[in-house]
């Protein structure tokens, strides 16, 4: 998988811009605030839909216009593809591949796997539980595209649920009415789960080979599903049960409060090392190597699932890391993943690689040949 091309026009702060990317290694060089996390951004929004900058589509849109386009060009094993996203300040957007417009999102997500490790990702640790189902959920929209519906589907019902609820503070509720919510929010919410349940099994031995690597075999790390639904096993009928159970206990709770206490929006991602909770574990660099080891793993398990090594995106994070895990990770890429590095300076980087790497020059939006 490799990212030929990149065009941005009105997109944060790049008026019209064109990236031709020459070197499985691209490092883009220049001062806070220019532009470099928002080239990135742009490559996050063609992989997941999504920016973990942004919620609206009209911050992403350059002052003054009222829409933005990012265009690239792909290569997979398969061939060239051409994807296409317009973004506007008010209004849906429009996603096209190979020149044609998708009725469905939905299908524009797979095409292209990327792994996005920044600053912010240091706090998938010590962050609340909200951040942890996000990253899993950011997953599994490249690895299981159709779990984007699933997971919107299971919110949607969530927000309706929610808002008959609060009516229970004006009059009584309609038993029928609630079953009825009740049974859609099960069976979304047991879609959601297992589907969370399936792919942290597959990554979590995966991270714990890397954290045992990088950790030179002191620590053990582990990575548990704890979803706020309790089931005898994992089986679809199992999951319904428990979710029916827990929500008749916390049906008299949630009329009173005016929301659902119960579902995959309150499930936790327990990580652990050597037993104890790393969100109360250790220093610093430990949680970073915990990260690293997560970062990795996504990498590995993507490969693994699609086929072909999905893009890394790394943005102002070696700066993040000692040098010794700054080893480590150069030392994982080198030109097996095609990589976007942002730094302030190249003091991170050995001669060789300097040597082996596309480097450009960022500033106020504009991007040149350094």
């Amino acid at each position: 998988m490799y990212l030929n091309r990149l065009h941005l026009r009105h997109f944060r702060n790049y008026r019209e811009q064109e990236v031709i990317f020459s070197a499985p290694k691209t490092i883009l060089l220049g001062d806070n605030a220019q532009g470099k996390s928002n080239l990135l951004e742009a490559v996050e929004l063609l992989s997941t839909l999504k920016s973990h900058r942004a919620t609206r589509d009209r911050d992403l849109v350059l002052t003054g216009e009222t829409e933005s386009k990012i265009t690239a060009q792909l290569t997979r094993r398969h061939g060239s593809i051409d994807l296409n996203l317009l973004l506007r300040d008010k209004g849906r957007r429009t996603a096209t591949v190979n020149h044609e417009t998708l009725k469905r999102q939905l299908d524009f997500l797979g095409i292209l796997n990327a792994v996005e490790f920044s600053a912010l990702d240091l706090d998938l640790v010590r962050g609340n539980p909200e951040m942890r189902r996000h990253w899993i959920d950011s997953l599994l929209f490249q690895i299981e595209p159709v779990y984007a519906h699933i997971l919107h589907e299971y919110q949607r019902i969530l927000k309706q649920r929610n808002s008959l609820l609060k009516q229970a503070e004006h009059r009584s509720l309609d038993p029928a009415e609630l079953a009825v919510w009740n049974h859609q929010l099960i069976v979304a919410g047991t879609k959601v789960i297992r589907r969370r349940m399936r792919i942290i099994d597959r990554l979590a031995p995966i991270a714990s080979a890397w954290h045992t690597k990088i950790s030179k075999q002191t620590e053990a790390l582990t990575i548990t599903y704890a979803p706020d639904i309790i089931a005898t096993d994992n089986t679809a009928e199992a999951i319904y049960q428990g979710f029916t159970e827990r929500l008749d206990l916390r049906q008299v709770a949630e009329q009173s409060l005016g929301m659902t206490l119960v579902g995959p929006h309150r499930d936790e991602i327990e990580l652990t090392i050597d037993d104890t909770p790393a969100k109360a574990y250790g220093s610093q660099g430990q949680q970073r190597t915990l990260v690293l080891a997560l970062k990795l793993a996504e990498l590995e398990l993507i490969e693994q699932i699609v086929g072909e090594p999905p893009l890394l995106l790394l943005d102002d994070v070696l700066a993040e890391l000692d040098l010794t895990r700054q080893n480590q990770l150069l030392s994982v890429i080198e030109d097996r993943f095609q990589t976007l590095i942002t730094t302030t300076h190249l003091g991170a980087f050995d001669a060789k690689w300097l040597e082996s790497s596309q480097i450009l020059q960022v500033r106020s939006g504009e991007i040149i040949q350094a």
